[in-house]
């Protein structure tokens, strides 16, 4: 089976309307997305119309959670708030609804693969894998993990390798699994990559084959970030589109 994978849209319909032509030439079996949908951007409900029609499964993310009611995000910097509360005020009752139901985690144990937004360990508190050491938390849990674990939140492209008692970084390109081997796999992000490529990312699963791939799309950057300022949201969510961070 052929999985395509995305995350983090963060309401970039520009982006994530690139990233769905890519994939539509991979031709996969199954779309999956490891949330936030909303978040940052101008075009929430034109992305979650996108993902809740195209996505087998969704999982929730942080700003999903925020918008739709699900956790306290007061603590998060002012400008990240005013977007959310605006997503919030925006929504159609019917992705609120979307939003209030995604799960925390999938699993799909027929291809070894489980989906969630942060780190396995504490699902509803989003912590972050995009190093080692964190990686390494999920070792205790190591015998419950899938062969491969999808995440996001990070928005990097990141690809840890377990094995009882240690963790490798590999680089974030093609690789095969090794069935001795569980893997924790950073999908970057659609909306708003955070690795100075300012491409949006999109990833393959291949389930027969046992192999794994990064891809990069380029997208009307210019278009998302003008929406962004006339939007009134804040500015610098539209000047990082540029470079990537």
């Amino acid at each position: 089976m052929k999985v395509g994978i995305f995350s983090d849209v963060h309401a970039n319909i520009e982006a994530l309307s690139a990233v769905t032509a890519a994939l539509e030439q991979e031709s996969p079996d199954m779309l999956l997305c490891g949330g936030d949908v909303v978040g940052y951007g101008a075009s929430p409900n034109e992305c979650c119309d996108i993902v809740r029609t195209l996505s087998k499964s969704t999982v929730l993310g942080n700003h999903d959670a925020a918008v739709a009611g699900r956790m306290d995000y007061s603590y998060y910097y002012e400008a990240a708030r005013n977007a959310l509360d605006l997503h919030a005020q925006v929504l159609t009752e019917e992705n609120m609804e979307w939003l209030k139901s995604l799960p925390y985690k999938k699993e799909f144990s027929e291809i070894g693969l489980d989906i969630c937004h942060g780190s396995p360990v504490r699902l509803e508190e989003f912590d972050y894998i995009f190093a080692p050491e964190q990686a390494a938390e999920c070792l205790p849990i190591w015998d419950k993990l899938a062969p491969l674990t999808l995440i996001g939140h990070s928005h990097l492209c990141k690809v840890f390798a377990l094995r009882p008692g240690d963790v490798r970084e590999l680089p974030a390109e093609k690789f095969e699994l090794d069935p001795d081997t569980k893997y924790i796999v950073s999908v970057g992000s659609v909306g708003q990559p955070r690795d100075y490529d300012n491409r949006a990312s999109y990833t393959m699963y291949d389930s027969d084959a046992k192999t794994f791939d990064f891809f990069r799309v380029e997208y009307d950057i210019e278009a998302a970030a003008e929406k962004i300022i006339d939007g009134n949201l804040e500015q610098n969510f539209a000047h990082r589109l540029f470079i990537g961070v």
